[in-house]
């Protein structure tokens, strides 16, 4: 075993603080990997603070991980020491479930396996994330990270990235629709480059005016500040597809109404409470109201290497780990831009 720097939250009311975690060596397919960077997600708080139940303590979060090859299993093909490769949100799956064999391996019926806050399959020993130096996967559940994308700016596609690309691509969003993006923060960000990068035209819809000049300067077509209730009757009906990246609790129908007829709209965000939908908001137009969540490991792929050709990372603030416990709580204050990334050397 692999003695190994972290962070970690003893119990959902402690500060992040500094731990060890115990790595396995390689077996005949993994791969070690030497952490470089490590995304910030909101998730992380999220689990850190057992806000969404059943959280396991200690907890080293992460699963934003970007990193290098260090060692390889004998068996081990798809890539070799020295690849610059990535970790999202999930290191395993049953990998025989109809959804696994079909390359949705986050939708996989016995559950992921998730790269922290879960138990390894077999051994029910807890996984540790990203705030740490290294991490052993198996080379299945490893992406590799094309040139041409700085590492630090690659971290947040492994789980902002592929949340916003995945359902624009299952939903079928196709160069000339009309897009909403609700929201303009880690996801939201990323879905207006990715939407821009479709063809589509995207306008950012907000309850800050004063992310006016980012959502234009990201690419947005037009902006609407979504506290004035005049903005939901003069933009009704103009929107192909919507997607919905905000957690605090607002009103789907006010958005729904915002669709064309056979519109769609995608729930990205998590409110902490159920929020109601009325019928009317759907059949009168025939739209549809659907949700998404991350993307396979053959999907997330697909997104890196779309990333590397369309020049699309993520806009982020590098932090060392010692202050990780400032950019939770300046995240919780919405004052990022738009994703903490963690240099792992500072553990070190």
């Amino acid at each position: 075993m692999l003695k190994t720097p972290a962070y970690a939250a003893a119990t959902a009311q402690s500060p992040l603080a500094p731990f060890a975690v115990e790595r396995r060596e390689p077996e005949a397919r993994d791969v070690l990997i030497d952490i470089l960077y490590c995304g910030v997600c909101h998730s992380d708080i999220h689990q850190a603070r057992d806000e969404w139940g059943g959280s396991i303590f200690p907890m080293v979060p992460g699963h934003e991980i970007v990193g290098r090859v260090a060692k390889v299993g004998a068996q081990a093909s798809k890539f070799k020491v020295g690849d610059i490769v990535g970790i999202g949100c999930f290191v395993d799956s049953c990998r025989h479930c109809a959804q696994c064999e079909a390359g949705e391996e986050q939708y996989c019926s016995e559950g992921m396996t998730a790269t922290y806050n879960s138990r390894e399959r077999g051994t029910g020993v807890p996984t540790y994330g990203g705030y740490s130096t290294r991490i052993t996967v198996n080379e299945d559940y490893v992406l590799r990270i094309p040139d041409g994308i700085p590492l630090e700016r690659a971290a947040p596609l492994l789980c902002a990235g592929i949340t916003t690309y995945s359902p624009m691509r299952h939903y079928g969003l196709k160069a000339g629709d009309k897009l909403g993006v609700v929201g303009l923060g880690g996801l939201g960000h990323m879905a207006v480059k990715f939407g821009v990068a479709m063809g589509a035209e995207v306008t950012v819809l907000s309850t800050s005016e004063s992310k006016r000049q980012d959502a234009l300067e990201l690419g947005a077509t037009a902006f609407a500040v979504t506290k004035d209730k005049e903005t939901f009757k003069r933009l009704a009906g103009s929107f192909d597809f919507i997607i919905d990246n905000v957690s605090a609790p607002h009103d789907y129908n006010d958005y729904l109404g915002l669709l064309r007829t056979n519109g769609t709209m995608v729930l990205l965000g998590v409110p902490e409470k159920p929020a109601p939908v009325s019928a009317f908001s759907l059949i009168g137009q025939r739209r549809r109201l659907g949700g998404s969540m991350i993307g396979g490991i053959r999907e997330t792929q697909e997104m890196l290497d779309f990333c590397a050709v369309h020049g699309i990372a993520s806009d982020v603030e590098v932090i060392g780990i010692q202050q990780i416990n400032e950019a939770y709580e300046r995240m919780l204050n919405g004052d990022v831009h738009y994703r903490f990334v963690i240099d792992t050397s500072s553990l070190t």
